[in-house]
């Protein structure tokens, strides 16, 4: 009676059958663990290419950023040399002439009395040279304030530097008057004008009565 049991035991460890069962059960816990490790990986990958995906998004949006204002850069250039180019046609004189011209005319049209005119001019520039006019003025208070304003307002681009009182009497006022315009430097250097006097510098002599009235 006693032999029975482990007589039946190695009946069945001597089956195929129970050793089938075995690697069936290894099997399966192989597959298992490489089913959970891969689980596991997959998660970590996936969690790594989120955060870099993220963090390209993060650059390409900050790319995108600084890019921005140079979208149209060529188109705004181009437009900004029209409307350059516009304005020296418009508002630059085309010569010395046409300068002491118009201040002539804004001179008579306003009652003044310029005196003491003095044009000089700048170094030249890559796309433009100043001149100065440096002169006395001389009239009742409401005419020199006419004469300034349309000076200020006039198409000719003219700016006022500086204003100074130097002496008034009765209903006149005499200023000191400086004013800058500009020229093309190939027309500035054919005007003939002295150079502008440096700070410190002894001026040019004023231009002649025939310039001031041109």
């Amino acid at each position: 009676m006693s032999n029975r049991p482990s007589s039946h035991w190695r009946e069945r460890l001597a089956s195929p059958l129970t050793w089938h069962f075995a690697g069936f059960v290894v099997l399966l816990v192989v597959v298992i663990g490489l089913a959970v490790r891969l689980g596991l990986d997959w998660a970590a990958t996936n969690g790594r290419s989120t955060d870099a995906l993220a963090g390209k998004q993060v650059e390409l949006k900050a790319l995108d950023l600084e890019t921005a204002p140079l979208r149209g850069l060529d188109k705004r250039v181009e437009e900004s040399r029209s409307q350059i180019q516009a304005f020296y046609g418009k508002r630059i004189p085309p010569n010395y002439s046409s300068i002491a011209t118009r201040v002539g005319e804004l001179q008579v049209k306003s009652g003044v009395r310029l005196s003491r005119v003095n044009y000089t001019q700048g170094p030249p520039g890559s796309d433009l040279t100043e001149i100065s006019m440096d002169a006395g003025i001389s009239g009742a208070y409401p005419e020199i304030m006419r004469f300034v304003n349309s000076l200020e307002r006039d198409q000719t681009f003219f700016v006022i530097r500086a204003m100074a009182l130097t002496g008034q009497q009765g209903g006149l006022v005499n200023l000191r008057l400086r004013v800058s315009t500009w020229l093309r430097p190939a027309d500035a250097a054919a005007s003939g004008l002295p150079p502008t006097p440096k700070p410190g510098e002894t001026g040019a002599a004023p231009s002649t009565a025939g310039k001031e009235g041109e």
